[in-house]
C-alpha cells in the first residue's frame, strides 16, 4: 500500500488529506471517505486502508481545517468545541472540499477521478449525498452510514436533491439513533423511493448511532461487518468496471 498525507489547497486554506491506495493495478477508482464529527484520527485512517486494500484510491480530509489544523475529540474531550466546529460546516462547503480533492486525484496517475464513490458517517451522511448530487458526472455511488440530517426543512436537505444524483445510493441506519430519528429516516426513504434513482435504505436491528466504529462503545461487530459488506458490494458494482 502507498500512503501519503498532503495539504490540498482550497478557497479557504490548506486541507490536510490522508491518501492511501494499492501499489499495483492502477489507476484506481477514487473513494472520498468523509470524516465523522470527532475529527481525524488513526481509526479513520485504518478504515481508509481497509477500503484501499480492495482496490481504491481513498482520500480522507480534516474537514475542520478552516478553524483548526488538527482536532480529535477523543484526545481533547472538548465536545463543546466539536459542536462548534460541526456548526461551521455545510453541504456547500464540503462539496467545495470534495471538488478540491478530486482535482488532486485527477492529476495523479494512480487515480481514476472519473469513477468516484463517497462514504460518510454520522455528520457526513448528508455531505456524501450532497456531493453525489453536486458532482453527478463523476460520483457513481454514495453511502451514508448512521447519517444525520437526511431529511430536514432546509433547502439543501439531501432528500430534496435526490433527483440530481446519477449514481447509486446506500443508506444504512441504526435502529436506535437519537441523532437520526426513525421518522426522519422514513421521510428520506419515501423521497428515495419516489426519486427514481437506484438506492436502498437499510435498518440495522439492535444497533445504536456509531455502530460501525470499532473504538466506540456502541460498536456492533456483526453490524459493522455488514456495513463493510454493503460498501464493498456497492463500490464493486458501480466503480470496478
Amino acid at each position: 500500500m502507498i500512503e501519503k498525507t498532503m495539504p490540498i489547497p482550497t478557497g479557504d486554506g490548506a486541507m490536510s488529506t490522508f491518501i492511501v491506495y494499492p501499489e499495483r493495478g492502477g489507476p484506481h477508482p477514487v473513494v472520498l471517505f468523509l470524516m465523522d464529527a470527532p475529527g481525524m484520527r488513526e481509526e479513520l485512517r485504518n478504515m481508509s486502508r481497509r477500503l484501499a486494500s480492495a482496490g481504491y484510491y481513498v482520500m480522507t480530509s480534516q474537514l475542520y481545517y478552516r478553524d483548526v489544523e488538527e482536532f480529535n475529540v477523543f484526545e481533547t474531550g472538548d465536545r463543546e468545541r466539536m459542536t462548534e466546529l460541526m456548526g461551521h460546516l455545510s453541504n456547500a462547503k464540503v462539496v467545495d472540499d470534495c471538488r478540491a480533492m478530486l482535482a488532486v486525484a485527477a492529476d495523479d496517475p494512480a487515480a481514476d477521478a472519473d469513477r468516484v464513490g463517497t462514504v460518510g458517517y454520522c455528520m457526513s451522511g448528508p455531505f456524501t449525498l450532497a456531493v453525489a448530487a453536486a458532482i453527478p458526472d463523476q460520483v457513481k455511488a454514495a453511502a451514508s452510514i448512521h447519517g444525520v440530517r437526511l431529511a430536514t426543512d432546509a433547502d439543501d436537505s439531501p432528500h430534496r436533491h435526490l433527483g440530481s444524483i446519477a449514481g447509486e445510493v446506500y443508506v444504512g441506519c441504526a435502529e436506535h439513533d437519537e441523532h437520526a430519528p426513525n421518522d426522519m429516516v422514513e421521510e428520506f426513504a419515501a423521497a428515495l423511493a419516489s426519486s427514481g434513482i437506484a438506492g436502498e435504505v437499510e435498518w440495522y436491528p439492535g444497533t445504536e448511532h456509531g455502530f460501525a466504529f470499532a473504538e466506540r462503545p456502541q460498536y456492533n461487530l456483526a453490524a459493522s461487518e455488514r456495513h463493510w459488506e454493503r460498501l464493498h458490494a456497492l463500490f464493486q458494482r458501480t466503480l470496478q468496471h
